[in-house]
């Protein structure tokens, strides 16, 4: 008797985490579709990044390019890539966030 009642709760549980393993893939299917942009020097350095951190484009202001300081140019452009970087994580995190709440489980379970 209690075998079946065991199986019943082993099978909805099954079926949650199939349940979450679909909304998961679909929610990365979507980041992967988004943008995020971030930017260093007060703007002058501009990187778009996807959900897959692949860089889509990158915009430099023209006063940013200076022949005899190309070292904070280079310093612009990896705190613009850091940034987006780090956007994208954050973006993931609070999706994620959202999902796991959305099926009772504790914040940073996965």
């Amino acid at each position: 008797m209690f075998g079946g009642m065991g199986n019943m709760n082993m099978n909805g549980m099954m079926k949650k985490v199939q349940k979450m393993q679909k909304q998961m893939q679909e929610m990365q299917e979507q980041l992967k579709q988004q943008t995020i942009e971030a930017t260093a020097g007060g703007g002058v350095v501009k990187i778009t990044m996807d959900g897959e951190k692949q860089v889509k484009g990158i915009v430099i202001d023209p006063a940013a390019v200076d022949p005899e300081d190309v070292e904070m140019l280079q310093d612009l452009l990896a705190a613009a890539f850091n940034e987006a970087t780090k956007k994208v994580d954050e973006k993931m995190a609070s999706e994620m966030g959202k999902l796991t709440s959305s099926m009772g489980l504790p914040p940073g379970m996965f």
